[in-house]
């Protein structure tokens, strides 16, 4: 009991820093002035060309592609897989499952080895490549062996350590609809307990990171202006407040 009572509160706190700390970045990004008209040429002259881009470097990692075509596989590969992954954990979160997630369970399974395939490379990379390994900081490292971490204490978990995932499932539940009075134990399998230490140390590490180019990238002016610098002036918010009371 001691354990679902410790892990129960880990996920309590690593879910309030994960959305805190997101809240608080994404609120940083609004509000930081934009003052230039910079999108990465060419680029869309039209709000329409403006999502469709976003939508394929969100896809398709567009930009990425043209720069490297390594670091394209490599990332496109782990991104598909932990998209994969995480769509395959829904089930543990929902009652009844939806059916696309039935679905979507034996593609998860494999989505696991793309993941860890595109972690290795990636952290290949950042060792055998000298340009790559000049500017990468400690934290980079640790961060893609957290990643591998998780990747591949949930494959153990798969194919060679089962665990009871009906119980897992229900304390998952009963931690999702605060149900403290009927806590279901969570199961004490060692690799399972490591798998969920390392998933809140994600968590908690997130929104303080470099993995939050995933919410950034929305809010960065090289992909989401508008090329029209000739047809309307650029002011951005600040700028336009002062120039209306310098006109008054």
């Amino acid at each position: 009991m001691f354990l679902t009572v410790l892990y129960a509160f880990i996920f309590y706190a690593a879910f309030i820093i994960l959305v805190a700390g997101l809240a608080f970045k994404i609120r940083q990004y609004w509000t930081t002035p934009a003052p230039l008209k910079i999108p990465t040429t060419p680029a869309p002259t039209t709000t329409t060309g403006v999502v469709f881009r976003m939508g394929r470097e969100l896809v398709f990692f567009e930009s990425l592609f043209r720069s490297s075509k390594w670091t394209w596989i490599f990332g496109w590969m782990f991104h598909i897989g932990l998209f994969l992954v995480l769509a395959r954990h829904l089930r543990y979160f929902i009652e009844p499952v939806w059916w696309w997630v039935e679905l979507i369970q034996p593609f998860g399974k494999y989505g696991a080895f793309a993941m860890l395939a595109g972690l290795a490379g990636l952290w290949a990379r950042r060792l055998l490549v000298d340009r790559v390994r000049y500017i990468s900081a400690p934290s980079d490292h640790l961060m893609l062996a957290l990643l591998i971490g998780i990747g591949a204490t949930g494959a153990l978990m798969t194919y060679v350590t089962h665990t009871d995932i009906i119980a897992l499932k229900a304390f998952l539940l009963s931690l999702m609809y605060f149900d403290w009075l009927n806590m279901q134990p969570l199961p004490g399998d060692p690799i399972l307990v490591l798998h969920l230490t390392l998933v809140a140390a994600l968590m908690i590490i997130f929104p303080f990171s470099k993995l939050l180019h995933a919410p950034g990238v929305f809010f960065s002016p090289s992909r989401n202006q508008v090329d029209n610098p000739r047809e309307r002036r650029h002011l951005a918010p600040w700028a336009a407040k002062l120039e209306s009371g310098g006109q008054q």
